[in-house]
């Protein structure tokens, strides 16, 4: 059986849409990002450490562990701490083309995969006004860059080049492909 080592909604429904059959187990571990750690090594690590949380109490299963986050000039940016680092964040990301790379690890029966995948996103030019009616809506609260691509904030990204369903936060063909190369599909 196929486990997701996660709690977010919007990568229950993404694998639910591809017609995947899953449990749901979240992981809880520290996601602190290690001295000279590269972005997407990070997103790699944060998923691997998910997906092995969980697979040590699911031996028999295919466990997936996924993390994504978001890049901008070098700078990640997780989810944010509070309305401030919201704003914050938006106003980075104004104007501007950014990287979304989720990480993904699959573990199971003698294996362990791990994986990521990039999207860069361009985002218009957002007001002060707009980022802040956007941040009291709560909608960048639990979301990697403060802002979800699937909600009020995709009528301000004029543009992507990769998986949109990465940006949503699960690249589902590249979790696909994966499970085929592993039989898990």
């Amino acid at each position: 059986m196929l486990v997701l080592a996660s709690a977010s909604p919007r990568r229950q429904e993404l694998l639910r849409n591809a017609g995947f059959e899953f449990a749901v187990q979240p992981a809880n571990i520290p996601e602190e990002l290690r001295l000279g750690e590269e972005p997407k090594t990070f997103a790699e690590r944060l998923a691997s450490e998910k997906a092995l949380a969980v697979s040590q109490q699911r031996t028999n299963d295919i466990v997936l562990g996924a993390d994504t986050i978001v890049i901008i000039e070098g700078e990640i940016l997780g989810k944010p701490r509070d309305p401030e680092d919201a704003f914050r964040m938006l106003r980075m990301l104004s104007g501007r083309t950014h990287q979304v790379v989720t990480g993904i690890c699959l573990i199971g029966p003698g294996f362990s995969d791990a994986r990521s995948e990039t999207t860069s996103v361009n985002m218009t030019s957002l007001t002060d006004e707009e980022i802040h009616a956007y941040v009291v809506t709560g909608e960048p609260s639990d979301k990697a860059g403060a802002y979800g691509i699937q909600g009020i904030a995709s009528r301000w990204i004029s543009r992507i080049e990769g998986d949109y369903f990465n940006v949503v936060g699960l690249p589902v063909s590249l979790v696909y492909r994966m499970l085929r190369e592993r039989g898990g599909v």
